[in-house]
């Protein structure tokens, strides 16, 4: 396989599926969502970009499976024809030679279980939906997978600055691993481009956090605990999705934790291969909250791992060694 060509192939994919979904956002009657089975919100947005990074990615490479969070399921039922159209109208605004039908089926694509052996894709379409819905941040999330190692990602923030922007509104900002090592930022709008990398910040006192905004997707009460132990004392920086990520890979911040909510909660793939190669590549370092290496060889989740944190890699023993001693006082969550 191409790698360089499967990563260019990845950047048009994840720019077009960007700008399809700030289409919907600005369109007249919104987003428009159908809830899923644990009734999580799922939008226009949601489903149009699976279709349109799936079907190129799909025309490149027609071998290599998809691991991705949507089906047509719902889309295909008559209560839901209204969306569907809305779905097949924005797809075909980016692609245009597209049909309904090579639409539902490529959102359908993305069933894949993943595993241990061979190569596939995983997509996350939008990876923090409410933050979408709220106006707030959001990204398009895709990573490339080998015999249980991600080999490449890219995330494609629309609503981020890029770093050290004066525009704090943002044009959109991509981020993409490099070609022999590190990562890359480069606007979404004008393709300009450099290099990033984490802070060099080795005194945790020094450091900021970087945590979900949905206190559902990450323990708040207990990461505040955490920083305590850390003598962190700046305010969490809360930011949604996978930007997190981009967050910690550009030096906005030193930590990021994603502290479980409940025992028996099992991470997804796509929420975190992409983000996570992407902060190994900028330098630093991403683990359970144990201090394992996730493990993308299990099919569509992380079962063998707890929570996430991603940190700059010079803090990262400390952070392992603070979790661990709360939640000695919080069993519960370990």
């Amino acid at each position: 396989m191409d790698l360089m060509k499967a990563r260019d192939i990845a950047v048009t994919a994840v720019k077009a599926a960007s700008r399809l979904c700030e289409q919907v956002a600005d369109r007249a009657g919104g987003p428009g969502t159908v809830a899923k089975d644990d009734r999580s919100p799922v939008t226009v947005a949601d489903f149009g970009s699976q279709a349109a990074v799936i079907y190129q990615l799909r025309e490149a490479f027609p071998d290599i499976p998809v691991v991705g969070e949507e089906d047509a399921t719902a889309l295909r039922k008559a209560e839901n024809s209204e969306i569907r159209d809305r779905v097949v109208s924005h797809a075909c605004e980016i692609l245009p030679q597209l049909t309904e039908s090579e639409v539902l089926d490529a959102i359908d694509y993305g069933t894949h279980e993943g595993g241990p052996r061979g190569t596939f894709w995983t997509l996350d379409p939008i990876d923090g939906t409410k933050g979408f819905l709220r106006g707030d941040q959001y990204a398009v999330a895709l990573g490339l997978i080998t015999d249980g190692q991600v080999v490449f990602g890219v995330l494609g923030c629309p609503r981020l600055a890029r770093a050290g922007s004066q525009d704090t509104a943002g044009k959109g900002t991509l981020l993409v691993t490099g070609d022999g090592g590190g990562a890359m930022e480069s606007d979404l709008e004008t393709g300009d481009s450099a290099a990033v990398g984490v802070t060099s910040i080795q005194d945790p006192s020094e450091a900021s956090f970087c945590e979900s905004v949905e206190s559902a997707h990450s323990a708040h009460s207990v990461s505040a605990k955490i920083a305590d132990a850390l003598g962190v004392t700046a305010e969490p920086y809360r930011i949604d999705s996978q930007c997190k990520y981009a967050a910690i890979a550009r030096g906005d911040a030193s930590i990021y934790l994603r502290m479980p909510t409940r025992a028996d909660y099992e991470e997804k793939i796509w929420d975190h291969a992409a983000g996570a190669v992407i902060v190994e590549r900028a330098g630093g370092k991403v683990s359970d909250i144990h201090g394992k290496p996730l493990d993308f060889s299990l099919g569509r989740t992380l079962r063998n791992n707890k929570g996430v944190v991603a940190t700059n890699g010079l803090l990262h023993d400390q952070v392992i060694a603070a979790i661990q001693s709360v939640l000695s006082q919080e069993p519960e969550v370990a």
